[in-house]
């Protein structure tokens, strides 16, 4: 590696599925198509068709979207590392945070799978049953968006921050009406965009706690290896992985924590990372890192063209 290079490699999480991601480079390189089939033969999921054929209403349940994201990120990146193409950081978004860690090898590929598939049945079925919904909220200060989180909560209506994107993005998630009601508040305060987003679960909420309980008891038969050079930066503080971290508490409390990728990014910045490498569909986490550092180098890989390229490039 180009002794001046600091790569990071970023993994996108739920909501960046695309039907037919993947199918490209798994007909292409049988490194990816081994990674493909391991992954069904583990998990005893449709995992390719639900990947290249969906369809969308099925691909779009997390019990299948986090499996489905999981190993396409994982094949792809199977193909760089046969390259030789490495990085120094690892970083991932919610689920993505997995396939850093299997990057990394602190997570074998085989127990990943297994994690990933508990994780995502718990987190699309042990929610209390009402309609929830996500909104991203963009040109606003975090501590304001908060305040009127705080204001709006009440016994009924729940809604809090549950991603912090990007100095000027966060999401909230929360019931229906609880999370309408802050939009609308928002925009009064000033906010230049309010969305409505796909997703409907109330993650990364204390609504998940079920969730979270089931899953802690899955990780108790899980083994980390936290001997690495890989540096693996945690979604629920920006920090990174050490060895005196309880893991199993880290990955359990994630699933009720807000992803703090806002501070990831101040910390790839810390560490002198100046290539970003986003791997698999999408281009949200890349999309984040931009509007921090407009002259950031970013790299985008999510099928054969855009694979090639960028291998040619490093050849």
């Amino acid at each position: 590696m180009n002794m001046d290079l600091k790569r990071a490699f970023l993994f996108p999480g739920q909501g960046a599925q695309v039907i037919g991601m993947g199918k490209d480079i798994y007909e292409k390189y049988p490194e990816a198509k081994k990674i493909y089939d391991k992954s069904e033969q583990i998990s005893k999921m449709p995992v390719k068709k639900l990947c290249f054929e969906g369809p969308e209403e099925e691909l779009n349940k997390t019990q299948n979207t986090q499996i489905a994201m999981f190993t396409t990120s994982l094949a792809i990146l199977e193909v760089l590392k046969s390259k030789g193409i490495n990085a120094d950081i690892a970083v991932g978004l919610s689920l993505g945070e997995y396939t850093a860690l299997v990057y990394a090898g602190i997570l074998s590929f085989e127990d990943g799978i297994k994690l990933v598939k508990k994780r995502g049945y718990y987190m699309g079925n042990l929610i209390p049953d009402e309609k929830y919904s996500m909104a991203a909220i963009i040109g606003l200060e975090s501590s304001k968006i908060e305040e009127v989180c705080r204001a709006i909560s009440t016994k009924e209506n729940f809604v809090v921050p549950a991603n912090y994107n990007y100095q000027e993005q966060t999401v909230i998630s929360g019931n229906e009406l609880a999370v309408e009601q802050t939009m609308e508040k928002l925009k009064d305060l000033g906010a230049k965009k309010v969305i409505k987003l796909k997703t409907n679960g109330p993650f990364h909420t204390t609504k998940l706690l079920n969730a979270r309980e089931a899953y802690k008891q899955e990780l108790e038969n899980i083994n980390f290896n936290m001997n690495t050079n890989i540096k693996v930066i945690k979604n629920i503080d920006g920090t990174f992985y050490n060895s005196q971290d309880d893991i199993k508490e880290i990955l359990a409390n994630h699933i009720i924590s807000p992803v703090r990728f806002d501070k990831t990014i101040k910390t790839m910045q810390e560490e002198g990372i100046n290539e970003f490498v986003e791997i698999g569909p999408g281009r949200t986490l890349t999309g984040f890192i931009k509007k921090e550092n407009s002259e950031a180098n970013l790299v985008n890989i999510k099928d054969v063209d855009s694979l090639e390229e960028y291998i040619m490039k490093k050849g």
